[in-house]
């Protein structure tokens, strides 16, 4: 059970790196299996790296949270949720960058679409899943995610990025309604 919640987890929280990747992989005339991988790694880090984060704060709060852990994972996730559906749902303007694959880029790039990825660590804690297996299979998922995004930027629509955000949003939605309704209707 952890795994398959640690991947869908990871599936959904890599839908945000997924659409950014299409849109880098679009601009890129050159080298695109390389740029692919590097996109890949500095995404997959971050998305790794942050449900740590997250999951260090879950514990820190300890015995207090206890009480609540399940209204606090099913309000993370549901927030998480709605955002993705909201962002996958509305038009969206690029901006145009000089210098679309520079490292520096690419890292702020991978910062904007992992932070939530924090809020979702506090939950692994409610959920019981060892953070370094969820941070793998999290930082895995996005990292492939990520180099088939970039792989199909230039092949895809640009409405397929929306719906896979959408999409991810609602299965968030779904993992903090199913955790919510095991702590409370179905725990008696």
């Amino acid at each position: 059970m952890s795994f398959t919640t640690s991947l869908s987890l990871g599936l959904s929280l890599s839908i945000d790196a997924f659409a950014a990747s299409v849109a880098q992989g679009a601009r890129s005339h050159s080298d695109r299996l390389r740029q692919a991988v590097r996109t890949a790694f500095y995404f997959g880090l971050f998305e790794a790296i942050f449900p740590i984060i997250g999951w260090g704060l879950g514990l820190m709060l300890g015995k207090v949270m206890a009480q609540v852990d399940h209204w606090v994972a099913f309000l993370l996730l549901l927030g998480i949720g709605l955002k993705m559906i909201h962002d996958g749902l509305r038009p969206r303007v690029v901006p145009v960058m000089v210098r679309p694959h520079s490292t520096g880029r690419i890292a702020l790039l991978a910062l904007g679409t992992s932070v939530d990825a924090a809020a979702v660590g506090v939950t692994l804690v409610v959920l019981g899943i060892p953070v370094v297996q969820a941070a793998l299979v999290i930082g895995i998922t996005t990292f492939m995610m990520t180099c088939a995004g970039f792989l199909l930027g230039g092949l895809a629509g640009p409405r397929l990025p929306r719906f896979a955000e959408a999409l991810g949003g609602l299965l968030l939605i779904a993992i903090g309604a199913k955790i919510l309704l095991e702590h409370t209707v179905l725990s008696g």
